[in-house]
């Protein structure tokens, strides 16, 4: 649906919030970004539909929007019914959701996921998920197509096979620039494969993608550099978690390490570095948590906040440089016209029931209601 702006006047403590913002020459309505949020509604072919492009077309204020976390191959895949960008059905399925996104002026970044060991062999034809080293997630079980399952130990990807998969992210990437998009973050974050080699806790290895912060990097930045191939430095983002709990993630060495890994990605030129720095989507508690400002003294570049945030903190984050944008996830899904409410000062819709945030139908995904732009 179309949501029409009122013509209210920000408040003076949502100014820079609501502000444009030159992405590198890409422009930006205002600093507010659309977290990708996994909603899994692309069905079991994994093919963006007409219901996602509603869904998308309905958040069009945001200033940036990322997209839901996409598959770069069928190994990738860890999820039900989340969609992917490794064929050509799913480029003309997401296709119709960029051209409705950029006559908004919207622009959106694709997101490209792998799971690794966050994954089941029931995605797998009975193959077993992969990971940087055998270490089975410590959790209850995993939601697959044949219904909850244990989780399992992941076989180490072998060296050459490691190649194939950052050859995997190039051809992704490819794919996501027939299809539309202004740019591509890449997930390092939440447990997931890249996040899985970049920490201590699960990376174990002997061999140049293991030990030292030096070799744990390499997966990472060997994937950026194949993306550059693609794409200029400045349509390129990435995302990091380094105080998340998700998928039994935490290392002892997490402030060293990923002080580290910042300091390193601020020579490539990024488009951005996507901190999820809040504690919302759980903490692991190996030491005080890491803040923006120590990914600030060490990043140059445009910083993106994420996880917990409200109008009003992310306000302060922006205007205390310690930000440049901030990403919304749970807000967005129950008010779509999240940017609206912000500016208008407006009340936010009670926070969406979790057993809809990927149900297989339109309920509890387009069907949440805007505020009437004519009331006071």
């Amino acid at each position: 649906m179309d949501i029409t702006m009122n013509a209210a006047t920000p408040t003076p403590a949502s100014r820079e919030l609501l502000s444009p913002f030159s992405l590198h020459g890409l422009k930006l309505k205002n600093r507010v970004v659309m977290a990708p949020l996994t909603r899994g509604r692309a069905g079991s072919a994994r093919i963006p539909n007409d219901m996602m492009v509603e869904y998308y077309t309905q958040r069009a204020s945001a200033g940036l929007i990322i997209s839901e976390a996409t598959a770069i191959s069928e190994q990738g895949l860890g999820w039900v019914d989340t969609p992917g960008i490794y064929n050509e059905a799913q480029v003309e399925g997401w296709l119709k959701i960029t051209s409705a996104l950029r006559k908004r002026g919207t622009p959106i970044f694709m997101q490209l996921w792998h799971c690794g060991r966050a994954s089941h062999s029931s995605f797998h034809d009975g193959q077993l998920p992969v990971s940087a080293s055998a270490m089975k997630i410590v959790g209850d079980y995993i939601h697959t197509p044949a219904g909850k399952q244990a989780y399992e130990v992941p076989r180490p990807l072998e060296i050459d096979e490691i190649k194939v998969v950052v050859e995997d992210y190039r051809r992704a990437t490819e794919r996501a620039k027939a299809a539309g998009f202004d740019g591509v973050e890449i997930h390092a974050a939440n447990g997931y494969l890249i996040d899985q080699f970049m920490q201590s806790k699960t990376n174990h290895r002997a061999d140049i993608y293991g030990g030292s912060e030096v070799n744990r990097f390499r997966f990472l930045k060997e994937i950026i550099e194949a993306v550059f191939t693609v794409w200029e430095p400045s349509r390129v983002g990435v995302r990091l978690s380094p105080n998340g709990s998700f998928n039994d993630m935490g290392s002892v060495d997490f402030r060293e390490s990923f002080t580290y890994f910042a300091s390193q990605l601020n020579k490539l030129g990024l488009s951005y570095l996507h901190v999820i720095d809040g504690l919302a989507f759980g903490f692991h508690e190996q030491g005080s948590p890491m803040l923006l400002s120590e990914f600030r003294s060490v990043f140059d570049g445009p910083l993106m906040g994420n996880c917990g945030y409200t109008q009003e903190s992310a306000e302060e984050a922006i205007v205390s440089r310690n930000a440049d944008l901030i990403a919304f996830g749970r807000p967005f899904l129950s008010n779509p016209d999240l940017v609206e409410r912000f500016t208008g000062g407006w009340e936010l819709n009670p926070p969406a029931d979790t057993a809809v945030w990927s149900a297989p139908t339109a309920a509890g995904y387009t069907d949440f209601p805007v505020r009437d732009q004519m009331a006071t």
